[in-house]
């Protein structure tokens, strides 16, 4: 019975750790969603493109990046996290530095172009490592 104790006790200690981890990253998919969905709506609606909406669109690139500043790699998932972080970083940056400036100036073609191409790679990416680290 003392050696089945500390076994339990070591389950459900790594059971608690795995699943804390695992609603972590879960938590990150949707928040991502979340800076998506807000950047989405600027593109698509000229009548969002106020300065209300476009503090939106930093402010929820900006949780995603605190986000993934106070999370570590699960063991054993390293390369795949810093995958992550590298697209979400080249995401975020030609986000804010290309793709909405082009939409706000009025060049909704070459935006959407970025929005459809190297920035919808970029976003597969950090969603599907999301959800591999969710495992």
């Amino acid at each position: 019975m003392k050696k089945i104790l500390p076994i339990i006790v070591g389950m459900t200690f790594a059971l608690t750790t795995f699943t804390t981890s695992a609603g972590e990253f879960g938590d990150l998919h949707a928040t991502v969603m979340k800076a998506r969905d807000s950047l989405v709506t600027l593109v698509k609606n000229e009548n969002k493109r106020g300065p209300e909406q476009q503090k939106l669109v930093r402010d929820s690139a900006d949780a995603v990046s605190d986000m993934i500043a106070g999370m570590r790699a699960p063991r054993g998932k390293e390369a795949q996290f810093n995958e992550m972080v590298v697209n979400w970083v080249a995401f975020k940056n030609t986000r804010r530095n290309q793709l909405v400036p082009l939409i706000l100036a009025g060049k909704q073609a070459e935006g959407e172009k970025i929005a459809m191409g190297v920035q919808k790679v970029r976003l597969k990416k950090v969603l599907s490592i999301c959800k591999v680290l969710d495992k």
